[in-house]
Formats: structure tokens, C-alpha cells, sequence
């Protein structure tokens, strides 16, 4: 199940809304049963039901998986230093070292689509 957060995200998002400050424009709060919307401060979109909320659970669950699969992918490629160096080395010596590495790390780190 998808943090609520990432189900407000994906409820802006469907509102044409692409950012939202956390600490200003939505405040969550959990008193031990559980996170809710503490204060709205989106006047442009109105404050979504519980309903509403639940039924992005699907598409903030898949974003989620995704973050977790670019995070790793991320960490993977290295650094953008060391990349430029493959590179370059790859120019001066004809090979493909840079190329294969990328192939490799996107290739063991699928990113889900469903």
C-alpha cells in the first residue's frame, strides 16, 4: 500500500498540480491510528475525500516502485565523474565499457510499468 503522500501526489497530479511542499501546502499528521491530512492549503484544488484518496493507491503504489528501481539504478551508474571518464576512454580507445554498463544496470533494474 502506497504512503499517503504519494496518494496526495498522484490526486494533485491528476489535478494538473506537478508539485507540492509538504510542509506548507499539505500538512499530514498521524496520532497513532494512522496518517491524515491535517490542513489543506491548495485553494486551486479542493481537499480530497478519503475515498478520493484511496482510489490513487494503484498508481502511487507503481510510482513508489519506480522511485525505488531509479534510486538503485541511480547508485549503480556511479558517479557522473566516473561516467564522463568511461566515456571518454571509450572515444580514445573504440570500445563500448560506458554503453555496456548502462545496458547492465538497466537491465538487472526493470522499471515496472504495472
Amino acid at each position: 500500500m502506497a504512503s499517503l503522500s504519494s496518494k496526495i501526489k498522484e490526486y494533485l497530479k491528476a489535478n494538473s498540480i506537478t508539485e507540492v511542499n509538504f510542509r506548507s501546502d499539505v500538512l499530514l499528521q498521524d496520532d497513532g491510528s494512522g496518517p491524515y491530512i491535517k490542513e489543506w492549503n491548495i485553494d486551486s484544488v479542493s481537499k480530497p475525500t478519503d475515498e478520493q484518496i484511496t482510489s490513487y493507491d494503484t498508481a502511487a503504489d507503481l510510482t513508489e516502485r519506480q522511485n525505488v528501481v531509479r534510486a538503485t539504478r541511480k547508485l549503480a551508474y556511479g558517479s557522473l565523474e566516473d561516467q564522463m571518464d568511461m566515456m571518454y576512454k571509450d572515444k580514445l580507445n573504440g570500445t563500448t565499457t560506458w554503453d555496456d554498463h548502462i545496458a547492465a544496470v538497466k537491465s538487472a533494474n526493470p522499471i515496472p510499468t504495472e
